[in-house]
């Protein structure tokens, strides 16, 4: 049995819907979070940035003695978990876009996508894909803008709404029944779609499977904390503190890191 933390990194703030997950389940973990806000998103940049960015977040989280790491980040997950499994011995839990329960159970034969272009385009992306959705109509959608408003603390803004009504429009019109959220940041989102969405579409997200994930993983290496006293949790952010603590209500202790 390990009292190490848990380490979890995301491209920004977006990865506390993950983190939040991870605390329901494992309550008795510790726990380190690492939000590399100054270099958001990681959609828009190359494979080598985006492979780079998460070994720097990997060796903090080593640094701090995590003994397993959740690649909180679509992106970073297509990308670089493959490198980071092959390059340091603890386990890592990465995150993709639910494809295969949305191809699985739609009924209109129509599936939408909402993610960072570093995931869609990512190889990783496409297998599940075509590994899933094989005679179902995938639509595709950047969420271009989405993380810069949530990371810069505009979430419930006319901004947000006019974005997401452009990205779902052609999704309605495709006659989606279920929307995928393929990027830890969109999850916040979903006070706002299911206004915005017909009552028959549901939206799926992957927290509650990389939670149970993680679980699993200490579990089958012996991992899981039997110390009873309160958890040490800890996040960090690198750029705005103030939207770290407003998505989390101020319940966990925060801090800012020079990073």
């Amino acid at each position: 049995m390990s009292n190490k933390p848990i380490g979890i990194f995301d491209s920004g703030v977006g990865g506390t819907s993950i983190f939040k997950e991870v605390h329901m389940l494992l309550p008795n973990e510790n726990m380190i979070y690492l939000a590399d806000s100054k270099n958001a998103p990681y959609g828009n940049k190359s494979e080598e940035e985006i492979r780079n960015l998460s070994i720097k977040n990997t060796e903090f989280l080593l640094e701090k003695g995590c003994k397993i790491i959740v690649v909180a980040c679509n992106t970073a997950t297509t990308n670089a978990i493959s490198y980071l499994r092959e390059t340091y011995d603890v386990p890592f839990i990465g995150i993709e876009p639910a494809i295969k329960p949305a191809a699985l159970n739609t009924k209109t034969k129509a599936i939408g996508i909402l993610a960072t272009k570093g995931t869609l385009s990512s190889q990783l992306f496409h297998k599940t894909s075509d590994l899933y959705a094989n005679g179902i109509k995938v639509i595709e959608q950047v969420g271009e803008g989405i993380v810069p408003l949530i990371e810069s603390g505009q979430l419930h803004t006319n901004q947000m709404k006019d974005l997401l009504q452009m990205y779902l429009e052609p999704m309605l019109k495709a006659n989606i029944d279920y929307l995928v959220l393929g990027c830890t940041h969109y999850p916040y989102l979903i006070p706002m779609l299911e206004t915005m969405l017909p009552k028959e579409v549901k939206i799926i997200d992957s927290g509650l499977a990389v939670a149970k994930q993680t679980k699993a993983i200490l579990h089958s290496q012996n991992l899981l904390n039997s110390e009873i006293n309160k958890p040490s949790i800890k996040l960090y952010s690198n750029r705005n503190v103030e939207v770290l603590d407003a998505l989390l209500e101020g319940k966990f202790e925060t801090a800012y890191l020079d990073f």
